[in-house]
């Protein structure tokens, strides 16, 4: 019911918090949050009402109704200030999801963390979270289908930063570097190939994004 994604989002998730979790799909990550007694109050969206309506079955049958609240709607419109102080965002592109943080700004600048798995973009998000004076305070790997994902714990809190250090106690680390490192030596080939290419600001930074992986 959980895979490996949903369950290293989970171990992040402080004792006591409030948690949105947008896109919440059929619900197991709200459900598992529940159970597990991290989270006293969670909100479970969806923009879509099928899958909505398959995590008010999946959470009325935990018995967890009290618990937990569902919502239809698109990204954090649904909630309100202050309401919750942990966002939950798994499963989206990155893309998506800095947009989904882009269109409720109020919202964003009431939570202290999130806790977010890309499918895709990570070091767009890691980026944009840097703008929005949020400190990456870990990340984890978690691999599911063959494919090794990033989950990050941002905080509004520095003192978060050395409190966990997931990503290098991490089984998967050296396998993941290594398949990063792969696409980006990839990628540098393929653009080894135009002049142009080598001479632009995108060569010149990945580059230095392989070597300091070096």
């Amino acid at each position: 019911m959980i895979d490996a994604r949903i369950t290293a989002m989970i171990n992040f998730v402080e004792a006591g918090s409030r948690v949105a979790d947008i896109g919440a799909d059929h619900g197991y990550l709200s459900i598992f949050l529940a159970k597990t007694g991290r989270a006293d109050f969670i909100v479970a969206t969806d923009k879509n009402a099928l899958p909505l309506d398959a995590a008010k079955k999946n959470i009325a049958a935990a018995g967890l109704d009290d618990v937990i609240e569902t919502r239809l709607g698109d990204g954090l419109q649904v909630l309100s200030v202050g309401e919750v102080d942990t966002i939950c965002i798994g499963g989206m592109g990155g893309a998506l999801i800095c947009k989904i943080f882009d269109d409720a700004p109020n919202i964003l600048d009431s939570v202290e963390n999130l806790i977010l798995q890309p499918m895709n973009a990570v070091d767009k998000v890691k980026a944009y979270l840097t703008e929005e004076n949020f400190y990456i305070a870990d990340i984890d790997l978690a691999e599911a289908g063959g494919i090794i994902y990033e989950i990050i714990f941002a905080s509004r809190n520095a003192e978060k930063i050395s409190a966990r250090k997931k990503f290098e106690t991490s089984p998967l680390r050296e396998k993941y570097l290594a398949l990063k490192k792969e696409k980006l030596q990839r990628v540098l080939s393929e653009m080894s190939k135009s002049a142009a290419a080598m001479s632009s600001e995108k060569y010149l930074q990945i580059q230095n994004k392989l070597n300091a992986m070096n």
